[in-house]
């Protein structure tokens, strides 16, 4: 009897208090912890040969919010991509991501937010930065500063004194990856503070884009102490350069001349597309080559196909077995074979970040949504592990009473009992 007492006393006690409910601030706070327990699945890697290479820069600490950029399934050194897809095809690059250009879906990725070393896909963001800024028609003068630039670095050969149209220097930095053509738009685009002003504008268009692992040292992407990005950040850039047509035309030009120059008595010369996707991939886009001995081969293409335009960016790949615009066309052939609504993440919107960060602290919170009804004890259980004492206290003083009288019944039933006597 005693024991049935006990259980029907913790059994009201229990049904009173409730399960106990992982407050919001809890779930919060185990999610990291949840996601480093996850394993990263491996990306597939194409054999490269061994080459040598200067030692590899140390890049910033990882900033976990710039890790979230997109989705948090991008938080990941391994592969990443919609459920049930095919494998990815194995590539020498150490990190990649193919996005959907109008959708802003992000289809795959291997290491998406992991730093890379842009090389010359870094005047994509020049691009961005300056093509809307400057006018196409507009003449400037090359100064002997704008042929400042690494010995045996790509250049167009633009003449110091010579006079170009800023369509030419843009030709010339896209088509030939021209590194005195980069530092020609810095120069314009950067106002009285010169290429300084045009690198501070690329980092704060970077910043806007939601680029937020991209830092400029250089405006034509070679090597710069502190230079990075990621194959996420340049999937950003390349879409706010396809958005652009100024941009969608030069990327596909195949050739064009580059003026003579009467007054240094110097002819003109033609210059090709260094892109080979635009010659032998059906649907091209065009995109951008790059190349350092510290950051290998770099490469972002863009083509479309049954009315959907995807991008790939690559980094740290190389060129055997295959050249990188080879493995980037690989990869955009994986990601037209997956459904229209794949995803496994998203490209974020310009300023979308800085709108989120500046949202005032006092602004009304979202409309809260009712939890479903389970019953009272549910309920309260859900109450109590949110910190209600309203429910709190008369829960507390209802299972004190209950265990009032379960002591009150244990230590009635202990007494002995007395024998009465009859009155005549």
């Amino acid at each position: 009897m005693r024991a049935r007492v006990l259980a029907a006393a913790t059994a009201a006690v229990l049904v009173t208090v409730g399960p106990a409910v992982p407050t919001p601030a809890a779930r919060a706070q185990a999610a990291p912890a949840a996601r480093a327990a996850r394993a990263p699945l491996p990306c597939p890697k194409a054999p490269a040969p061994k080459v040598s290479r200067p030692p590899r820069p140390v890049p910033p600490p990882a900033v976990p919010q710039d890790r979230v950029v997109g989705g948090e399934q991008l938080d990941t050194p391994g592969l990443v991509a919609p459920a049930g897809a095919p494998a990815p095809p194995a590539v020498t690059a150490t990190s990649w991501l193919v996005a959907d250009l109008d959708t802003g879906a992000v289809l795959g990725a291997c290491g998406p937010h992991e730093y890379g070393t842009p090389a010359s896909t870094q005047k994509l963001l020049l691009a961005a930065t300056m093509m809307p800024k400057l006018d196409p028609k507009q003449v400037v003068t090359v100064s002997r500063g704008d042929l400042d630039i690494a010995p045996g670095s790509s250049a167009v050969g633009l003449l110091v004194g010579g006079r170009y149209s800023v369509e030419t220097v843009w030709l010339g930095l896209l088509l030939n990856s021209g590194n005195e053509a980069a530092n020609v738009l810095a120069r314009l685009g950067g106002g009285t503070e010169g290429v300084p002003g045009g690198i501070r504008a690329m980092n704060e268009e970077a910043r806007r884009l939601g680029a937020r692992q991209t830092r400029a040292v250089t405006p034509s992407g070679l090597d710069g102490k502190g230079q990075f990005t990621s194959a996420y950040d340049l999937a950003l850039i390349a879409r706010a350069c396809f958005a652009n047509p100024l941009f969608r035309r030069y990327t596909l030009t195949e050739r064009t001349q580059i003026p003579a120059q009467p007054a240094l008595k110097k002819g003109g010369f033609q210059i090709q597309n260094e892109n080979q996707l635009i010659y032998r991939y059906p649907g091209a886009l065009g995109g951008k080559t790059g190349f350092t001995e510290l950051a290998r081969h770099s490469y972002v293409g863009a083509a479309q196909r049954d009315g959907r335009r995807l991008v790939v960016t690559l980094l740290g790949a190389e060129a055997r077995p295959v050249r990188g615009w080879q493995q980037g066309a690989q990869l955009l052939d994986w990601g037209f074979s997956l459904p229209r609504d794949a995803s496994a993440g998203r490209l974020v919107a310009p300023g979308e970040l800085d709108a989120a960060e500046s949202a005032p602290t006092d602004s009304p919170a979202p409309p809260t949504v009712a939890a479903p009804w389970r019953g009272p004890a549910a309920t309260a259980g859900r109450r109590m592990a949110e910190g209600d004492w309203r429910v709190i206290g008369p829960v507390a003083g209802g299972a004190a009473t209950v265990v009032g009288v379960l002591v009150a019944v244990l230590v009635a039933r202990r007494r002995p009992r007395q024998t009465g006597r009859r009155r005549a």
